[in-house]
């Protein structure tokens, strides 16, 4: 009972509060992904993502001084995407106001009336640009869903509890000055995630710094589960066995990293801890009777208040899946645009590959044809040079015939008819 009246009580300003705002709550939906502002609901819209230009990003985007915003997100369907800003542009000025910062950016969009047509001074790639925009409405621009102006959340009247809550600061944790620690329950989900069954034990919430729990070796973020071999299932059975030890070492079994393992700490004697209220104080009744009946009336409201108070959290949880489904699908085409620039990249390098071996194919022949051809020209060089030596042979043979003929014709003349002497 006492862990509901302080639940309660934690959760009470919050629930008095809701009292005194509208009965109609209009749920803004979650600004786009990658294009953040600082006022989601209301002003203009170009539709990108900005970030400071620093001294790293000067090279690549060929700035010789840090000045202007970068951008580094467009959406297409914005002003920004269609009037051909692009990613890794550098806005420089807007009608001709310098740009220092993100800040100073998104202040000037979001104080310009939507519909109006500014004029941005780019850098792209060092080079100079200037590019008109007109401004959208934020409001229409985030119109997702049937109807935003309709997706209200009712929240009934709450009736005016008369409770006069005390003013003191309510904590559900334990503090040991004795040792220290500073320990609070968990939840069966949180002792799953800490390697804790069922939820059974303390969780060190924080050491103070030069106590004997920090010399013992407690980290933030240990769940204490043994005491000297006593199971410890929450911070009231943390208070009892520390109290019931007047003096010396205990041995504490906590979960570390999903691992069991022991600690000694050495406690003082109680007249020793140092503080005016010890820690077995705190288990003295914090409220009497009449506060008690007045918790439990304002549990009772809050039990009311529930149902609406889950549709409220299931309506954002909706909003927040939308902006999931949109960054997905933002990062899907991104992906798919690039695969597409991949491959008809890939296909431009195979393709001139290809070329570049179709034409050392055509040299290769070329090559070899030109071969056969000096081969052939030096063979009819040697056919023409052993032609025109077996002419000259001829003719020299012909000269040579011919001045035979005329010796014999010559030795005819000169023999006599008589034949000869002897």
């Amino acid at each position: 009972m006492r862990k509901w009246i302080l639940s309660s009580l934690a959760v009470l300003p919050l629930l008095l509060s809701f009292s005194h705002a509208e009965q109609n709550w209009s749920v803004a939906p979650p600004p786009l992904n990658g294009f953040p502002s600082e006022d989601s609901s209301t002003g203009s819209y170009l539709g990108v993502d900005i970030s400071d230009v620093t001294t790293e990003r000067l090279s690549a985007l060929k700035l010789k001084e840090e000045k202007g915003v970068e951008v580094t997100m467009v959406d297409q369907d914005a002003p920004a995407g269609k009037a051909g800003i692009k990613e890794h542009d550098v806005i420089l000025s807007m009608n001709g106001t310098a740009i220092e910062s993100q800040v100073q950016l998104k202040r000037m969009i979001r104080e310009t009336p939507p519909g109006r047509v500014v004029t941005f001074d780019i850098s792209r790639d060092g080079q100079p640009l200037a590019i008109k925009v007109q401004l959208s409405d934020r409001r229409k621009q985030y119109a997702w869903g049937p109807k935003m102006k309709d997706f209200h959340v009712e929240i009934p009247p709450i009736p005016n509890l008369d409770i006069e809550v005390p003013q003191i600061n309510v904590m559900v944790v334990r503090s040991s000055a004795r040792s220290g620690l500073m320990v609070e329950n968990i939840t069966a989900q949180l002792g799953e995630f800490f390697g804790v069954k069922n939820g059974n034990g303390v969780l060190v919430r924080s050491v103070e710094k030069g106590s004997r729990g920090e010399k013992a070796g407690f980290r933030a973020g240990d769940v204490i589960v043994k005491i000297n071999d006593q199971p410890v299932h929450d911070t009231s059975d943390f208070t009892e066995v520390m109290h019931s030890r007047e003096s010396g070492a205990v041995s504490v079994a906590v979960i570390r990293e999903k691992k069991e393992q022991k600690l000694n700490l050495e406690l003082p004697p109680h007249k020793e801890s140092g503080y005016l209220i010890d820690e077995e104080s705190m288990d003295e009744p914090l409220f009497d009777a009449e506060d008690e009946m007045k918790m439990s009336q304002a549990e009772d409201e809050i039990a009311e208040l529930q149902p609406e108070m889950e549709l409220v959290s299931e309506q954002s949880e909706q909003a927040t899946e939308a902006e999931d489904a949109v960054r997905q699908a933002v990062c899907e085409a991104q992906q798919e645009a690039q695969g597409q620039q991949e491959v008809q990249g890939q296909v431009q390098e195979q393709q001139t590959e290809q070329l570049k071996e179709l034409q050392d194919q055509m040299k290769a022949q070329s090559d070899a044809l030109r071969s056969q051809i000096d081969q052939k020209l030096q063979q009819q060089d040697l056919l023409s040079q052993k032609h025109q030596r077996m002419t000259r042979e001829q003719r020299r043979m012909k000269r040579e015939q011919e001045k035979m003929m005329k010796d014999l014709d010559r030795l005819r003349q000169q023999t006599p008819k008589g034949g000869f002497d002897i």
